[in-house]
């Protein structure tokens, strides 16, 4: 299968337009007020009525209620729910139900007590996404900059699609992929100039990257 690459927190047309034309196969955008890269509603709208089914569209929320869901729903349309931030099982069931769309569930990852929770996760979500726990003064659970012990999913038995994140950039997406073998990359701040502020050559560079880390997969797994 082809590696799936996402380019989360776009804010700008000019920094969607470079991630759509560089191939990315998820734009993510962050409707969260305490980041960096949250979007209005009508921010939101306009970015997504740009994407015109070039790309997957992500919306990621952090225990958003109703009433956020229903508006992000009206505004963007996403094709996947990002779920950031502590809902359970039963919140992503009914989340899942309400908005009619697949939903990512994000599991940080400090160490490997932290996956047990896949089960339940599993039992809901299409897809998995591993991010660094932040850390516990952080202002918000992701788009920090920093990465997990990749090796941690080394011997990891999951029958759901997963991607990883956190402190991802061009130089070490290969390695990442090498050791999670995972399916999916993220990265928000790796291709970032300042907190927030895409940096439209180093979204290139990235999935240059990631594409170059597929095909030498492929080449070791035919040889």
């Amino acid at each position: 299968m082809s590696l799936l690459v996402k380019i989360c927190g776009l804010s700008t047309p000019e920094t969607l337009e470079t991630a759509l034309e560089a191939g990315a196969d998820m734009v993510g955008f962050v409707f969260f007020p305490p980041s960096p890269r949250h979007l209005s509603l009508e921010a939101g709208r306009e970015l997504g009525r740009q994407v015109k089914r070039r790309s997957l569209k992500v919306a990621l929320t952090v225990d958003a209620d109703d009433a956020t869901l229903d508006n992000i729903m009206d505004a963007l349309s996403p094709d996947i729910f990002q779920l950031h931030g502590t809902e359970s099982v039963a919140r992503l069931r009914d989340i899942r139900q309400r908005v009619g769309r697949p939903v990512m569930k994000v599991v940080p990852v400090a160490t490997s007590a932290d996956l047990a929770v896949l089960p339940g996760y599993a039992e809901v979500a299409e897809r998995i996404l591993f991010d660094a726990r932040a850390p516990k003064d952080a202002t918000r659970p992701g788009g920090l900059g920093a990465p997990f012990d990749w090796h941690l999913l080394g011997n990891l038995e999951l029958a759901l699609p997963y991607m990883v994140s956190g402190g991802l950039s061009a130089d070490n997406v290969a390695e990442a992929v090498r050791v999670t073998r995972a399916g999916g990359v993220d990265v928000s701040s790796g291709v970032e100039s300042a907190p927030g502020v895409k940096d439209p050559e180093m979204i290139k560079a990235f999935i240059r990257a990631a594409r170059a880390s597929q095909d030498a997969s492929q080449e070791l797994s035919v040889r």
